[in-house]
Parts: structure tokens; sequence; C-alpha cells
């Protein structure tokens, strides 16, 4: 089985998504049915600011630590738009894989660095967008409005969202940490 990778960053802050295949078991929950045509307006400058009427997007860097690639943002929406156009309104620069370069992304807004060393179990390992990393990658979680996280089973480009809905991408490193908090 594999395991779908991703992130994404809001345009507050310098932020990373990275989504690419790893050779690993994914986690058993999946995701909400539910989808959601893109919006023209711009993301709000900040979720916190009250309950996101369109799609909250959160980027969590979990164990790869970097707070630049920190965020939250309510991205406006009036019907199910596609994850890729949820994170563009975001501001959101995707870097793809090779073997994937719409589906996945291997970097957000250069996160992580092709330089920077990701400590896990087995020692470091670096991001080199060849689709063989399967220590760590940015995991894409959805929410429904009333709902529970459900780890994401599309890629991308055909996952879709609809308003109320939210969208985690958090970043894992030997399978840690295994869920978004909240």
């Amino acid at each position: 089985m594999t395991k779908i990778r991703t992130a994404a960053a809001s345009s507050l802050a310098a932020a990373g998504l990275l989504f690419a295949l790893a050779a690993c078991s994914a986690p058993a929950a999946t995701q909400p049915t539910t989808s959601a045509p893109a919006s023209t307006a711009a993301a709000s400058s900040s979720a916190a600011a009250g309950p996101c009427t369109g799609v909250k997007v959160i980027v969590d860097s979990g164990s790869l630590k970097q707070a630049a690639a920190d965020t939250s943002v309510c991205v406006p929406v009036d019907g199910p738009t596609l994850a890729s156009a949820v994170l563009s309104q975001a501001d959101v620069k995707i870097e793809g894989t090779a073997k994937y370069p719409t589906s996945f992304a291997c970097r957000v807004n250069g996160v992580p660095a092709a330089d920077f060393d990701i400590k896990h179990k087995g020692g470091t390992a670096r991001e080199a967008c060849d689709d063989k990393n399967t220590v760590s990658y940015w995991a894409l979680w959805v929410k429904p409005a009333a709902g529970k996280w459900g780890y994401a089973q599309e890629g991308l480009d055909s996952l879709k969202l609809n308003p109320g809905e939210s969208l985690e991408l958090l970043y894992t490193v030997d399978n840690e940490p295994a869920a978004p908090n909240a």
C-alpha cells in the first residue's frame, strides 16, 4: 500500500508543502466523500478571526519543526473546490515530484529544502523529490464541517473540498505525529 504525502502554506508566512508518494502503509482513516468549485476571492488574513465559512487550511511542520511552514488560514470558497486551487488561493508554491508533478508535491515554498537534514530513527535523510523518501512526508488530512479528521485518499489535483471543511498538511517523520491534534 502506498502513503500519500503532502503539505501547504498560507500567504502570511513562508510556508511549506510536501506531498509525495512513499512506500509505507497508509492510515486506516479515509477521506470524506463530499466534494467541493473554486472561488476567486483571496484567502482571509487569519483563520483565527472567527469561524471559517470557506476551507480552513492548516500547515503543521510537526516532526520537521520548521516554524516558517506553520500557518492557519481561511480560504473563501463557494462550492466544491480542488485542493490545489485552495492551496493556490492561500499563495502556496508547490514543486511536484518527478513522477507525480501535479498530484503530489515534494516542496511547498521551498520546504523542506534540498540540503535540509531530516532527522529520523535511522539517521538523517534529505528530500530529493525522486519519490523514494519513505521516512518523512507531508500527510494530507481532511475534516468535514461536523466530523473527524480523515487521511486523504486523493491527490491535490483531484481532491475536492466544500465550504466548512478543513485541510491539514502535517509533516510526519517515522509516522509521527500520526494524526492532527484537533
